[in-house]
């Protein structure tokens, strides 16, 4: 059976499993006017049990597990979330009516991890018998953080850059007419360049303190130091799946009245949403590939690593970039993921690898 058909079969099975046709069924009734609301407070509680689920499946797989297989996986995590900013840097940002600020902060947010997405893959892999490492969650903070930091370091070295080139232009102007303070400032910046130095550890202790991470790291930390298999067993896993759908009925609603807000920034953005989830989940997909052949890990493990490389942050991520990149437009890369980039990670990208890796011969 060639690729294609997989990819078709695949992709009917989440039209019709609860994840895609919840995040479907909230679009349509966001867009007929509907007035349902769900609670913040609801989404947060829901948000941290699926998370915490997936740490707790992590850290009891960790503690049963040949640490030495993660090493390479979570290598290639941390790489792909720092090289997908680059390529928002050196493509995004190149295009017409693009801001490169904007660009990095729309990279940042999609080299992060979606918790709903990853949820979304790994159940797909479960209904289908697709066998992973239980671990593979885990990754989820190994290119999270990196890409999270590397967009805001990014950014505020192209900020201090052009500081200091339109004071360095300001210092000339005002050789000519003698202005003392601005030629005094310029002075004053280039004695002691290390003023506007970015501050690497407070963004990643802001991300590691971000509601999602927390949860994550949490159960993580439960499931390797602690024996959590009862409450896992009799809470955790049994309501993984109904929360999740809720979840996916919010973001549904979510993207729907995002959409609006993609019509204030330049349409670039749009073709780099629905591009961009299978560039980085192919570069993922690659990497994963040679993790297989090298250390032994699963085309399940390399589907997941691919999916959430294709993914986009909608909780963590937006307000880390909100402090780290004030200047950058909310609207364009809060807009781009949430309304168009999971939509697509989640209805598309997730069959996509699962039939690239069953037409591989993997699965």
């Amino acid at each position: 059976m060639d690729f294609l058909s997989l990819f078709l079969m695949d992709f009917i099975k989440q039209l019709q499993s609860p994840t895609l046709s919840f995040l479907i069924g909230g679009m349509i009734i966001a867009a007929l006017g509907s007035e349902l609301v769900i609670p913040d407070a609801i989404c947060s509680i829901i948000v941290f049990m699926l998370l915490t689920k997936i740490g707790l499946t992590g850290g009891i797989a960790i503690r049963n597990s040949n640490l030495t297989e993660m090493v390479l996986p979570m290598l290639f995590a941390v790489m792909v979330g720092v090289l997908v900013v680059f390529i928002a840097r050196y493509t995004l940002a190149k295009l017409p009516k693009v801001k490169v600020v904007d660009a990095l902060a729309t990279g940042g947010l999609f080299g992060a991890v979606s918790g709903s997405t990853m949820a979304a893959g790994l159940t797909l892999l479960e209904e289908q018998k697709i066998p992973y490492e239980a671990w593979a969650g885990a990754l989820y903070p190994f290119m999270d953080i990196p890409a999270l930091v590397t967009a805001i370091v990014v950014a505020n070295i192209y900020l201090n850059k052009k500081k200091a080139k339109s004071a360095a232009l300001e210092a000339s102007a005002a050789e000519a007419v003698n202005y003392p303070s601005t030629k005094q400032e310029y002075r004053d910046q280039q004695k002691d360049p290390g003023a506007n130095r970015v501050q690497i550890w407070p963004i990643i202790k802001e991300s590691l303190q971000g509601p999602a991470l927390s949860a994550m790291l949490l159960g993580l930390a439960l499931g390797l130091f602690a024996q959590p298999e009862s409450v896992y067993k009799g809470f955790f896993d049994p309501a993984f799946r109904g929360l999740l759908a809720i979840l996916m009925l919010v973001m549904g609603m979510e993207a729907w009245s995002r959409l609006g807000e993609l019509r204030k920034v330049a349409q670039w953005y749009v073709v780099y949403s629905i591009v961009a989830p299978f560039i980085h989940g192919l570069i993922a997909f690659g990497l994963g590939m040679i993790a297989h052949q090298v250390a032994g890990f699963s085309m399940g493990g390399v589907v997941i690593l691919a999916v959430i490389a294709s993914s986009s942050s909608d909780i963590s991520g937006p307000p880390t970039l909100r402090a780290g990149i004030p200047s950058a437009n909310p609207s364009a890369y809060i807009g781009a993921s949430t309304a168009i980039g999971t939509p697509i990670a989640i209805g598309l990208c997730i069959p996509f690898f699962v039939g690239l890796a069953q037409a591989l011969g993997g699965l």
